[in-house]
């Protein structure tokens, strides 16, 4: 185990890139992404897609945990519950997380989505803490 907690690869996400978002520098237990609004994010209501909000809450989870990982574990998402309240056309997304309770082996999280001081959506996630087998997958 090293001294320094493993940093998250925010430089290098293909698929926040590909979804839109950016991620600030996580630190242990907290992490911020952020989405400015284009026509790809739109559902065929003209609103956000909630896919959008949902993979900014989950790629924030994982960004929340994996700084209080220990050398050579991994985590891996287990189950979110998204709640959604209100829609939005433009503007900027942000979804801030926070690690609520690590144990051993299970975390949980909390994300709330934002549009400024608007309530977009709340999820709640539990994530596995583990080690992988050589033998996993193969």
């Amino acid at each position: 185990m090293t001294d320094t907690p493993p940093s998250y690869p925010t430089s290098r996400n293909p698929f926040a890139d590909h979804v839109g978002f950016t991620m600030d520098p996580p630190v242990p237990g907290e992490s911020t992404s952020r989405l400015q609004i284009a026509p790809q994010h739109l559902n065929p209501n003209g609103v956000l897609h909630g896919a959008v909000l949902y993979a900014m809450a989950d790629t924030g989870m994982g960004a929340a945990v994996f700084p209080t990982l220990a050398e050579g574990e991994l985590c891996a998402t287990i189950e979110i519950k998204m709640s959604y309240f209100k829609a939005l056309v433009r503007g900027e997304v942000v979804c801030r997380t926070v690690l609520v309770n690590r144990g051993k082996r299970v975390a949980y999280l909390e994300s709330s989505a934002l549009a400024g001081d608007v309530l977009l959506a709340r999820a709640s996630g539990t994530y596995a803490i583990f080690t992988p087998s050589r033998s996993a997958g193969g």
